[in-house]
């Protein structure tokens, strides 16, 4: 039987591989490779979801309510908020309203792993540009980097999936250095774990007033736990935005995640706790580990990193053997995110057993 033909599809797809997933884990294993949430959703997030628009009327497509509140919450306008189905959304469409071909778009490497792809969707060319030392992003080298080519610009922090911050400082530098026409993405996903005291927060900074070509994007996948709902959102100038807006798919943000957004927004003090007790356990953990010979760099996520080289794939087999499912990213190290309580002893003895049995 001879194979169909089939529609031509760009050579850049073609070549690309598709995002890949965390493993998911068995009903006795920790799944700790996703980033997620371990805790249950909130009562009242749940009583949110049992009053939601009737699934066969179309959602808001503006996310109206949410959009409001969020500008309350921030001192903007709801033209100024944008909410779509993850911030991962959002980033797709701001390098899509940016960036096509013979254009290029910076990031830092390793960082998000979907990262690479936006660009060749775009059909625009991606510019990695490699992490210094201590696993951090180096501003430098990416502003070394731009050239009159450059549309966009992503700054991860904390970054996914080493762990450190960018300070004010640093980021305040790098944006003074970047030409007022090419869009900064400050993606702070996991911006509600981070205790480091000099870390840059765009949103409470505002760096978006005095810089109207940086966006800043939030979800409420990680410290508000609706990662299964994908919803997040994105504060800056409202003619950005709408760009976006624009090259978004329209209605993609359900009732369902609106009302459980608005209502995690109504229940943040008691969420704040639950992150408060995640931090606790990663901070164990990270000091665990080190003092095992681990040479795992400042950790601000809900995960740590644990550089592995080229025996990543062997020390993740480790874990795994163990029903601890974890993110390997072949060779350069395995991301451990941080769940439930028992979940960071078990991770130490894994650890543990593997300085002493896979020593060089």
């Amino acid at each position: 039987m001879t194979d169909p033909i089939l529609p031509r599809i760009r050579p850049a797809i073609a070549a690309l591989a598709p995002y890949r997933q965390g493993k998911q884990a068995g009903p006795d294993a920790f799944k700790l490779s996703s980033n997620e949430n371990p805790f249950d959703p909130l009562p009242s997030v749940v009583e949110a979801l049992q009053h939601t628009t009737p699934i066969n009327r179309y959602p808001d497509a503006t996310a109206g309510r949410l959009r409001e509140r969020l500008g309350a919450r921030y001192g903007v306008r709801a033209d100024e908020v944008h909410v779509a189905a993850g911030s991962v959304s959002i980033l797709h469409q701001l390098i899509l309203a940016t960036s096509s071909v013979d254009d290029e778009v910076i990031y830092a490497w390793r960082s998000f792993e979907a990262y690479p792809s936006l660009p060749l969707v775009s059909g625009a060319t991606g510019v990695p540009v490699p992490l210094a030392a201590g696993a951090r992003h180096d501003l430098d080298a990416m502003a070394d980097a731009v050239t009159d080519r450059t549309r966009a610009i992503i700054v991860c922090t904390p970054n996914n999936p080493t762990g450190p911050i960018i300070t004010t400082a640093e980021f305040a530098a790098f944006v003074a250095r970047v030409p007022a026409d090419i869009l900064i993405i400050l993606d702070e996903a996991y911006a509600e774990f981070v205790t480091a005291p000099d870390a840059v927060n765009g949103l409470a900074e505002r760096i978006f007033e005095k810089h109207p070509n940086v966006v800043v994007l939030r979800t409420f996948s990680k410290a508000y736990g609706l990662a299964g709902l994908r919803i997040g959102y994105a504060i800056g100038h409202e003619k950005v935005l709408d760009a976006a807006r624009t090259t978004g798919v329209p209605l993609s943000v359900t009732s369902a995640a609106e009302n459980a957004a608005i209502a995690s927004l109504d229940a943040e003090a008691e969420l704040l706790e639950r992150v408060a007790e995640v931090v606790v356990r990663r901070t164990r953990l990270v000091e665990g580990l080190r003092a095992q010979g681990w040479d795992v760099p400042d950790a601000q996520g809900n995960f740590v990193w644990l550089p592995a080289a080229e025996r990543t794939d062997e020390i993740a087999g480790a874990f795994v053997a163990a029903d601890l499912i974890v993110r390997p990213f072949s060779g350069d190290g395995i991301r451990i995110s941080v769940g439930e309580h028992e979940s960071v002893d078990k991770v130490l003895q894994v650890s543990e057993s593997v300085v002493r049995t896979l020593q060089p």
